[in-house]
Formats: structure tokens, sequence, C-alpha cells
């Protein structure tokens, strides 16, 4: 058993006075090295070897004083010799080393004094041998008593998955799969994490594979099953002559090594790629970030960008916080300076049951539970300030059995479970090194609950009785409606069973649904992360029409941000988190974003709607028509013809070239990628045209065939139809004046949408939309602030791309009604500005003149004096910020459309 801190510091300073007249021998050299581990409690023979031979830097033979593989280099010196030149001399063993042995500490010292190095930490610290004792705290390496702080992206983590990656290669290349692979994987973690992390002894795993085992590794697997069960096995119960070193493991318990798996077979390679992750440091690493990377190891597609596939514990924190974790510290802040009260906070919390119903590999469960054990730390510390604690292990009155998840997929099940016990046994430590004896939780008789099935399927009850339930918590799976399974899509009907419209809602929907359903009549609140598509678009109105309607009230809410980890080619995806309940708070909070990487800004309000504003509870519904005076805003023209219809120049050339009567045929095409980027492309534009004249256009005719050809072959009825018309666009709706575009889909990044005029001669596709009869007053709103405010709000989302449409942006936009003409007059002087701009500037495309970066200052000049001139339309308040502006168009969407309700309503009656 590891020794406790207050030992550890008794020993260093019987250790200090025994060596402190030391005569400049090297020989004592070994002696002191044998007798400074031991103050720690670890045998240096289990760990460490001394004058290891080596090749150094300058290619001569050279001996290590002391090895510890990928550990800690020891390099000697007589007394008062320089420490400095002694490290130069550690590093000039480097290359000698292979990189598993390469250390991540050196220590160099005279006798007299002691010089700790940490090379990824890049510190150093030097001590007299004196003041050990004060300084015991550096070397929780070996202790075991090493305090970690985790941060974003660590390459340890990557480092650790990848090594385990390569041992899942060559078990899996020898014929080892499927679960007996991953229960195997999951069982070595655990013993890796545990020798490094004083569940086990210091390289007491290490130890037996390098002992007992064969090089070749054929007796490999042997050992590994014996071990397994020994570990699954009482001390009491074992048998009498095993063998005395796999005797020395403890017993384990639950459940982790009680499966009988079938014998893994092994060789050298795999045997020495197992010692390859022995010699690693397990005890650096963080539980809730390498879950996921473990689980992605599995995946060789995946791996290549290995650091991309994890949640960033900062995000996670977002989540927990909002939803509990803040209001439990100001609960803590005024109840830490009354005993009692504290002494009730603290069973409060300890009765605290948590569940995630797609947890993945645990991450959200890990990072809950290492929080309220912090939570808890800081409470015992109050408790218990001055006082001889003797027995560590009657402190904590919090367990891993109060967390409870739901996955998916067997393996990260199995990863979830385990990690939620090295998180257990991480945070065990914390609680030794702050009171200063030693505990761990052995045997394992508690665990996580953590259910392998589909989530949307099970009975929640039967999993945790919500009765029993404070809090539901997690990131379920971003699946996009055109993404989804036969059998996601079987989910979504069974959960939302015939509520209307629910055929366009993402996969997320069904857990918010589940969830309400679930916490009918409980306290209990939730919090998910979810793709912001939930807040967006036609979404809202069909997900929350229902949500409402079962009393759901939002908590609190993370406006859209970028989820994502630092990993380089890790792309993000904009999401929100929404916290919600059926029990209102007083004031709700509402964290805002500058833009979609910066930090949040937290602000109270008494109401978040369902578009994450705080205002009413008001929907943006699909209409057929505007709700103000204006134009209708159609799509564009459909071809449906695989291609068969569109050229870029080089193919209208070389296609003319070969059938000069065709040219006459040809006309301008735009989409919105040709409309914003100024491309150059061409259809033919058959409509109109004579027989006679296309029989004698045999290559035009063979163009009409194979459009024939493939609308015939669809699924669609409609579109089958069509095939009797096949020259023509499936749908026309072309007009003969000027126009103006709106692209369907453009970039998230611009301040505003490109809107142009278009020549009647110009064909558009159904990719943008058309508005005909467009004065210069619609122009200039169109183009405005106001209107870009309100689409960005409203709009759905392709990725992150604003997905323009007129059913739900432009139909319910409200615009400035009863305008006098001095007004409608100054819109149209500003609006005719920015198109004298733009036309200083005929080389230029959309794409350049909207980009941020290069937007001229002339246009933006145009565009501020535009906007400024619309605010006034609306009303003479100058808006502040853009929520301003998204608030008071919702409300006056809402005066707007309430009379329609009302009619509606009356119809109905």
């Amino acid at each position: 058993m590891p020794l406790s801190l207050n030992e550890i510091r008794k020993r260093a300073t019987e250790f200090s006075k025994e060596w402190e007249n030391v005569s400049d021998e090297r020989a004592e050299a070994q002696s002191f090295w044998n007798s400074f581990f031991n103050v720690f409690g670890v045998s240096r023979k289990r760990v460490a070897t001394f004058d290891k031979p080596v090749k150094k830097a300058d290619g001569h033979q050279g001996f290590i004083d002391l090895l510890w593989k990928g550990i800690v280099l020891v390099e000697h010196k007589s007394r008062g010799k320089d420490l400095n030149s002694a490290f130069k001399q550690a590093k000039d063993y480097f290359p000698g080393l292979k990189d598993e042995e390469l250390p991540r500490y050196i220590i160099v010292s005279d006798f007299h004094k002691i010089k700790l190095h940490d090379l990824e930490a890049d510190t150093n610290s030097e001590f007299e041998l004196k003041d050990l004792y004060k300084n015991i705290n550096l070397f929780g390496f070996i202790s075991g008593y090493q305090q970690k702080v985790y941060k974003d992206q660590e390459p340890v983590n990557i480092k650790a998955a990848e090594l385990m990656g390569g041992l899942h290669d060559a078990l899996l290349a020898n014929g080892y799969e499927g679960h007996e692979l991953e229960v195997m994987l999951v069982r070595l973690l655990f013993c890796l994490f545990a020798e490094d992390t004083t569940i086990f002894d210091k390289q007491q795993f290490t130890n037996y594979i390098e002992l007992r085992t064969k090089e070749d590794g054929s007796d490999l697997g042997i050992h590994l099953e014996q071990l397994f069960q020994t570990l699954n096995t009482h001390e009491a119960k074992r048998q009498k002559n095993l063998d005395e070193q796999m005797a020395a493991f403890p017993y384990v318990n639950g459940s982790l090594f009680a499966e009988h798996i079938t014998l893994a077979s092994f060789n050298s390679d795999m045997r020495e790629k197992l010692l390859v992750c022995c010699y690693f440091d397990w005890s650096v690493i963080s539980p809730a970030i390498f879950g996921s990377m473990f689980q992605s190891v599995m995946n060789p597609k995946e791996r290549r960008n290995l650091g991309a596939h994890y949640t960033s514990e900062k995000n996670i924190l977002k989540l927990i916080k909002g939803l509990f974790l803040d209001e439990l510290h100001e609960e803590f802040e005024n109840v830490k300076s009354s005993k009692p009260r504290l002494q009730k906070f603290h069973e409060k919390i300890s009765k605290l049951k948590f569940f995630d119903p797609a947890c993945g590999c645990g991450n959200f469960l890990i990072i809950t539970y290492r929080e309220l054990r912090l939570l808890e730390l800081e409470v015992l510390k109050i408790l218990f300030k001055g006082q001889l604690v003797t027995d560590v292990s009657t402190l904590s009155k919090i367990d891993v059995d109060a967390f409870y998840g739901i996955e998916y997929e067997e393996f990260p099940a199995q990863i979830a479970t385990v990690a939620m016990w090295l998180s257990d046994h991480q945070m065990n430590m914390r609680l030794s090194t702050e009171f200063g004896e030693y505990f761990k939780r052995l045997p394992l008789k508690k665990s996580a609950t953590i259910v392998h099935g589909n989530a949307l399927r099970l009975n929640w009850e039967d999993i945790v009785p919500k009765g029993q339930l404070s809090y539901i918590l997690g990131n379920p799976p971003f699946v996009g409606k055109q993404m989804m399974t036969k059998e996601q899509d079987s989910d979504m009907s069974f959960v939302f069973q015939n509520i209307k419209g629910s055929g366009v809602l993402d996969y997320v929907t069904a857990w918010y649904l589940k969830a309400t359903h679930f916490i009918k009549n409980t306290v209990i609140e939730v919090a998910f992360v979810s793709t912001n598509s939930i807040s967006q678009g036609e979404q809202v109105a069909i997900l929350w029409n229902e949500l409402l309607n079962l009393k759901v009230v939002i908590n609190f809410a993370h406006r859209t941000f970028k989820w994502s980890n630092e990993a380089s080619g890790n792309a993000g995806v904009h999401v929100v988190i929404i916290g919600f309940s059926l029990v209102p708070k007083p004031l709700k909070i509402l964290y805002e974003y500058l833009d979609y990487k910066s930090e949040p800004s937290a602000k109270k309000v008494k109401n978040i709607s369902p578009y994450l504003i705080e205002g009413a509870n008001s929907f943006v519904v699909r209409r057929k028509t505007p709700i103000c005076n204006v134009p209708e805003l159609i799509k564009g023209n459909q071809p449906t013809d695989n291609g068969n219809y569109l050229f870029t120049d080089e193919e209208k050339e070389e296609f003319v070239k070969r059938e000069p009567n065709s040219l006459k045929y040809f006309r301008r095409f735009i989409g919105s990628n040709e409309f914003i980027n100024g491309i150059t492309r061409w259809c033919l534009w058959l409509k109109d045209a004579n027989p006679v004249e296309l029989k004698k256009l045999p290559l035009v005719l063979e163009r009409i065939e194979n459009v024939r050809q493939f609308r015939l072959l669809s699924t669609k009825e409609a579109t089958r139809k069509k095939a009797e018309t096949a020259y023509l666009f499936d749908e026309i709706r072309h007009t003969d004046k000027e126009y103006l575009v709106i692209p369907e889909v453009s970039s998230e990044n611009r301040k505003y949408i490109p809107i142009g005029y278009v020549d009647s001669n110009v064909i558009t596709s159904n990719k943008n939309y058309m508005l005909p009869n467009a004065s210069l007053f619609h122009f200039g709103i169109l183009n405005s602030t106001m209107h870009n405010a309100w689409t960005k709000q409203v709009t759905g989302r392709l990725e992150s791309r604003i997905q323009y449409s007129n059913g739900i942006v432009y139909n319910n936009f409200p615009w400035p009604q009863d305008l006098p003409t001095q007004k409608i007059k100054g819109v149209e002087k500003l609006a005719q500005q920015v198109l004298k701009v733009r036309e200083r500037y005929p080389e230029s495309s959309l794409a350049d003149l909207y980009d941020p970066l290069t937007m001229p200052a002339d246009l933006v000049r145009a565009h501020q004096d535009l906007d400024k001139f619309v605010d006034t339309c609306y009303r003479p308040q100058p808006f502040e910020t853009e929520m301003q502006r998204i608030e008071f168009l919702f409300d006056l969407y809402k005066k707007y459309t309430q009379p329609l309700f009302g009619s509606e309503k009356k119809k109905k009656k």
C-alpha cells in the first residue's frame, strides 16, 4: 500500500539526516538512491536500473547512473560538482535511448543538493537535501501523489491513444477481434493506469510482463488470462500455491475481470507493443479526454486526426456550470461560514444523481463527477480544518454509483464504466493529498450504471427511477435529417408518433421530447448540447410548439458557438446549449457570443424564447405568402437534367463549334455559387423552341434524350411525368423582366448577404430566389442590417452557412410599415448609392466585394449610411446591438401576425 504523505515527510526528514554528512565517494551513490526511492515507499529494484549502458551523442559508450524507463533519469556527482554540467551529460544519453525509454524528468544531485528538471513543463527546482521534506510534492511521479491540471488538446492523451492503437492493430491483424478485443483493451488500460496511480504497486504489471513472460510472447496470453482471473478473485479465495508475484496483485472486483474471454495469442512484436504501453506514464492521462480518443483508435479513418475526436473540457463545463455547478458554488459560498449549514450542504450534494442518455465514453459524467468531488473537497477542508483525520475513506460521501448513462455502442459503454473508476481514483488521490493519508476504493464495490442500448427505445425509468434523479445532461448525436439511417428514422417515428411536421427534425430533437415526457411531475433539470438547427428555421415551430405545450421552460441557454477542440483539421460544429425543466426559475441566464469563437457574456432575462433570445415564446412558421404587402419571392428554375443542359465556357464553345445553330438557345445560367463568385455558366434554354429547328440539331436532341431517360428513372412520379417534356427545365419560373436575386446558400461570415439585380436574359437556378418587380426600396431593405439580422436568426443552416428561404425568412420578415414618401425615397437613394459603388469595381465579384477582409471602404460607408437610415424607418432610437434588433423584430413580428393567428382560430371555430 502507498505511504501517506505524513509518513513520506517523516521518512524524508530521516533520509536527509542520514545522508547530510556522507563522504564524496561515488560508491555511496547507489545506496543513496535506493534510500531516496524508499522515502516514497517505492522499491528502486522494481522500477529502475543502475548503470545502464548507452551510446552517447558523441558516439562514445556511456553509463546512465539510474534509469526508470519513460519516467526519470538520474545523474549523480560528487559533492560540489557542477549540476548544470551533470544535466548536460544526462541529455547526452538521450540519442542512445528508445523513444519509449526517454524520461520526462531528469534528477541531478551531489549528495548536498538535488535539482529536478521537468522536461515536459520546461521547469526546474533546486533545493538542499535538508529541505527534501518541504519538496516531496515535486516527486509525485514516484509516490503516486501527482496532481494533474488537464488542458484541452493534451498531446499526452493523443500519444496514449496511439499506443493503444498500435496494440489494437497487432491483435486485430492476428485475428483477435470484436467484443473480446474490446474487453481485452479495456482491461489492459485499467492495468496500465493502475500501476502508475497506486492502485497496483509501482511497475507491478510491467515487471510481471518483463520477468515472467517469454520474449517471443508465446505465453503472454496465458499469463494475462491468469492475471485477469486473479484480479477477479478475493485474496482469501485464491489458491495457496499461486505464484508469489501473481498473488501480490490486489482483488479488484467491479465485474471488470469477471467475463471469460478467449485466450489471445501474442508474438514477440505484440509483447513489445504492450511493454511500450507499459513504459508510458498513464497517471497523466485525463479519463474524460482519453476515453473518446481510445474509442477512435478502433477506426483507422478517425485515427488519422486523433486529436479531433474528443470534446474539450472547457465546452463540457459550459453545460454543467449552467445546469447546476454555478448554483452549487454560489450556495457553498453562502453557507461555508456556518458549520451546520455546510454539513447540510454536504449531505445535499452527496444525494445528487446524474443521467446522460447518450453518454459515449462518459465525458460529461466524468467531468461532472470530478467537479462535484472538487466541490466536496472544499467543503471537507473547512469542516475538518485543524483536525487529525486518521481514516480518509469516511470523509467522501460521493461515489460513482450516483451516475447513470446509456450508450448505443458497446465499446464506449465499457470505456465509460472504467473511466469513471479511473476518475474516482484520481479524486481519491486528491483527497489523500489534502489530508495526508492514503485512500483508495479497492476492491471496487460500486460502479456507474452504463447501459448498452438504444436510448430512444429503452424505458429510462428502468435505468434510474426519476424520483431519485436530479439532472439529465449530455450531447445526443449530431445527425441531420438528410443523414439519418433507416433505424434512426424509425426511432424518430417511435418518439414523435404522429406529431405534424416532425419529418424535418434532426435526430437530437428526439432526446428533447423523450426527456420532457420523462421529467413530467418532477423537478429534474435537463441540459443538452445540440446543433443550432433546433433554434433556427422551420424546426423551431415544430419542436418547440410541442415542448411548450408540455410546459417546458428554458432556464439557461448558450447561443450559437463552435463546439470543437484545438486539434488541427477539426472544423467543429456550430451548436447551442439549452437547459430546461418543467419548473420555471425566476430569472433565466442567456449566454451570448460576439462571434462563434468568442467567449460568452451572461445576461439575466425574464424569458428565453425557442430562438434563444429574450422575449415571448412566438414562432416563425413556414408561410406561402408574405405577412407584409411586398412582392412575392419565388424560387429559381430547376433543370433536373443530370447536368445535360449546363455548360462551362469551354464546354459551350466546343458544343457550338460542333453544332453552330445551337448558339441561339444558349443563355447565361447562375446558381448561388455563380452569382456570388462571378462564375460564367450557360444552359440550353429550349422554352418556345421551334420543333422543326430542334430536329436539325442532333447533339441537342441527344441531350434531350439523356434528360428523358434520367427523369424516367426517378423515384418521384412527378419527375417521371416531366420526362414527357424533357426539352424543358423541370420547373420554370423565369420572368422576362429584370429581377432581384437572393442566393439560397451563402457564407455566415459576411455581414451582408450578397443580393443584386440580374438581367432578364439570365436564367437563375433553383439555388437562388427571384424577386420580380423589385424596387430600389425593396433592394435597400433587403440589403440592410435589419434584414440580415433577422435572416441569421430564423434561417435554416447548411452546415454553418446561411440557407435562405422564402417560406421561413422572407415571408415572415417584418418590413417597416406605413412609411411616408420621404422615408421610402430616402431608402431608394441610399440603395442606389450601394449599387453605384459596386459599379466602381467591375472586375470584382460579390464574394470579393463582401468579403470581411477585402470589402472596399466606400462600399462599407454606403452600407453604413443605408443601415442607419433603415433603422430610423423602424424606430427613432438607434439599435446598440444585434440582439436588440432581433428582439425588436420579433416583437414586431408578433404584432403583425396576431391578427393572422386570430382569424385562423375564428375560421377553425
